[in-house]
């Protein structure tokens, strides 16, 4: 079992978790629910042995017993090394850099830009085929064992991450929201999986996301335990908070009026293929100005790939007859001038965006389209960084580092990275994967007022309909 006996945690000067005290009885499955930086997934690293406790005391399994699922792939050394860039999986020469996802499994990785492969002792495999095939089959992820894992989904990537600790055998099993880039389908069979895997689960998640074998949930709310819930768990209303902006400020941002009919994306039977397989086929699309479109689609149906297009970051888009802003692709313009009329956030670019950077430097690093801040600002570029900081209401934390913010905090800088150069296109890839719910709310609706007060064209790429903007 686990006990917590007035636990306080800090992460540098902060205390993150104060005054928690509760016990989680052997094999109970329990959630973990909160607004984001009230502490959840520091509570799972200290039941994992990566925190250490402040004050107070913590009583759990040893920690060959008990497993938190990696939320990325950073955690491995050479496989990390294989995502050199946050669009890593848009370019067809990188999504065959790295090892195979059996080849991670069974910890028998050659070394990236490894010449004479002859050379590189193998160690033995870690597990026995019988069950990495029992496990990978109960995960879905039989027939990606051989995929190299810079080519997978968001979705794919969490199974695999979730495969990676099931083949451990441990006791308890840690997740950090693990429905995050999942489809509904996929969602569903994951809880599923979780409810029969025969191990005890710990997990971050929506009230709604709990399996059916989580009948307890804890609450926390400023780093302390604010409730503890038995099912049935009561149903979430949603409460819409005025999205109030200033006047004066979107002014400075509005793009101006132009020919509706006016082609901003114009895609003519595009194909993107891999090794003779289509991950895109005779694709037609058409994006007017001011058009706002929702982009769907299950996990590996081709959305990335599309927005790669687009972005300018997959090299097939010059083999494709695509217009972008009424020019074709291919004709003369850098990717620069393609990507300065575009405002970009995605999961890869919240994941991999350097950490121990401050928010005005993150924000101000969108003017010049660069993962980093690497010129000096002009006058106009400094009051532009100002302008939206102010403008989404985040001026409080322009000091503070990204791995010092909440989820939400984080996403809001990459919004403001995004919009400071006023560009003609938002392109919003999930943007609101881990945001809790009453951010997720007040984020859609935020993105509503903006693309319209705007006249932003705007791509939303999600998988969960409730997260799409009214208009």
């Amino acid at each position: 079992m686990i006990i917590c006996e007035n636990l306080h945690v800090k992460k540098g000067e902060k205390l993150v978790l104060k005054e928690l005290s509760f016990e989680i009885s052997d094999k109970e499955n329990v959630g973990i629910i909160g607004h984001n930086g009230s502490g959840k997934s520091t509570l799972l690293d200290v039941f994992a042995g990566k925190m250490f406790v402040f004050q107070g005391k913590v009583l759990k399994p040893k920690y060959t017993e008990i497993e938190l699922v990696a939320r990325d792939y950073g955690f491995h050394r050479i496989v990390g090394a294989a995502y050199q860039y946050y669009q890593q999986r848009y370019h067809a020469h990188d999504s065959e850099i790295g090892p195979t996802v059996i080849e991670v499994i069974q910890n028998q990785i050659i070394p990236i830009g490894t010449v004479d492969e002859k050379s590189v002792e193998i160690s033995e495999k870690r597990y026995e085929a019988e069950w990495v095939e029992i496990t990978a089959k109960k995960m879905n992820i039989y027939h990606l064992l051989k995929r190299k894992v810079t080519s997978l989904s968001n979705g794919e990537t969490r199974r695999t991450l979730v495969a990676l600790s099931l083949l451990k055998k441990p006791k308890v099993l840690l997740l950090d929201n693990p429905f995050v880039g999942l489809d509904a389908k996929s969602k569903e069979e994951l809880k599923v999986v979780l409810d029969e895997i025969g191990v005890q689960v710990i997990l971050i998640a929506g009230l709604k996301d709990m399996p059916k074998s989580v009948k307890r949930v804890l609450i926390l709310k400023n780093g302390s335990l604010h409730a503890d819930m038995s099912s049935p768990f009561p149903v979430i209303e949603e409460t819409k908070e005025k999205i109030i902006l200033d006047n004066s400020l979107l002014s400075k941002f509005r793009t101006p009026a132009k020919d509706e009919n006016q082609s901003v994306i114009n895609l003519l039977n595009g194909n993107v293929a891999y090794h003779h397989k289509y991950v895109l086929e005779k694709v037609n699309w058409e994006v007017n100005q001011g058009e706002r479109w929702a982009l769907l689609g299950a996990n590996g149906s081709g959305k990335s790939t599309l927005i790669s297009l687009l972005t300018g970051d997959n090299p097939q888009a010059y083999q494709n007859e695509l217009y972008l802003f009424g020019k074709r692709r291919g004709t003369g313009e850098s990717i620069w001038d393609i990507k300065k009329k575009i405002g970009y956030v995605s999961p890869e670019m919240h994941l991999y965006f350097p950490k121990n950077m401050s928010v005005w430097k993150v924000v101000a690093s969108g003017i010049f389209d660069t993962i980093g801040l690497f010129k000096v600002l002009k006058e106009t570029d400094e009051e532009a960084v100002d302008n939206v900081l102010s403008l989404l209401s985040i001026q409080s934390i322009r000091e503070r580092n990204l791995n010092e913010l909440s989820s939400g905090e984080q996403r809001m800088a990459l919004l403001a990275r995004a919009l400071v150069k006023n560009p003609e296109l938002l392109l919003l890839d999930e943007a609101c994967q881990n945001l809790d719910y009453d951010h997720m709310v007040y984020f859609r609706g935020l993105i509503n007022e903006l693309t319209v007060k705007l006249n932003k064209t705007l791509i939303y790429v999600t998988h969960n309909t409730e997260e799409i903007p009214d208009w």
